[in-house]
């Protein structure tokens, strides 16, 4: 005799992502940073944080299986959701085709012309590629001046570092970078659950206010080159730069004197303002 138990179809899953990942075969990819979201309450914590709103134009870079992709479809005008892996598109569709107010771009983020995408974003919503997370800010806020908001499901240790205060361990060149044209705040802890396969790194949602415009090209070969060498005065630092030309370094440690600093301070010691400060200062 053949028990009920054994004739009875397996339930599918009434969580998304979950159901996706089931009816689409898909096999996350660790060397993309594929970690599902599959927790739907973190839906709303980002909704919230990133303060959507009915005209929102939205960028989305890692959609994964779609389900911050159709929740954010519902509540803005449109979204732009990023994805670089082919495998996942008949997950992605099956999210997002309800909708005509997504536009799907199979490519990779860091190459991808942010500045043509039509209609223009105005914020930046998602949970980022581990492998990508810092570079895909930097670019967005550089190329998209339109962009006023960033909410970045990000490792720990990345949204440290973008909030990171100066002269702390955390401190670098994507602190000054985005601190130079945003507020920049840790906003709350994310639990490993409501990622599958769970992350074997703890996350958070970092959160980006445009507070100006992103530094100038030259200033951000500057700060750059100020962090090439850590463990050297930035004075040193910034002689060693391809191209410096002769008499930085005096140039560099008379600069910094005028800024309070004494003449070997190190480059974690600047404030993001006294990056543009020394900028202005070293000018022809």
């Amino acid at each position: 005799m053949v028990s009920a138990s054994m004739t009875e179809p397996i339930a599918e899953p009434t969580q998304p992502s979950l159901r996706r990942l089931r009816a689409f075969d898909v096999r996350p990819k660790r060397d993309l940073g594929q970690n599902f979201l599959i927790d739907s309450n973190i839906l709303a914590v980002i909704a919230r944080e990133a303060d959507l709103q009915p005209a929102d134009v939205v960028l989305e870079i890692g959609g994964g299986l779609g389900v911050l992709s159709e929740y954010l479809a519902s509540r803005v005008a449109h979204v732009h959701v990023v994805e670089l892996d082919r495998a996942l598109e008949p997950a992605l569709r099956d999210a997002v085709d309800p909708f005509d107010n997504v536009t799907l771009h199979f490519a990779d983020a860091m190459k991808l012309d942010l500045r043509a995408l039509h209609p223009a974003p105005t914020k930046v919503v998602a949970n980022l590629p581990y492998g990508i997370a810092a570079g895909a800010i930097l670019r967005t806020l550089e190329q998209l001046d339109g962009v006023q908001r960033w909410v970045g499901m990000v490792q720990k240790e990345v949204g440290e570092r973008f909030a990171a205060a100066a002269g702390t361990s955390a401190y670098g060149l994507p602190s000054v970078l985005a601190q130079l044209a945003c507020d920049v705040r840790v906003l709350r802890a994310v639990s490993r659950s409501v990622f599958t396969p769970v992350p074997n790194v703890d996350s958070v949602l970092v959160g980006l206010q445009r507070t100006g415009p992103a530094a100038a090209p030259e200033l951000r070969a500057l700060v750059s080159a100020a962090f090439a060498h850590r463990r050297k005065a930035l004075a040193g630092s910034l002689a060693l730069a391809p191209g410096a030309p002769e008499g930085t370094r005096a140039r560099v440690r008379a600069a910094l004197a005028a800024l309070g600093h004494p003449p070997d301070v190190r480059a974690e010691r600047l404030a993001p303002q006294e990056f543009r400060a020394l900028h202005e200062s070293l000018r022809p």
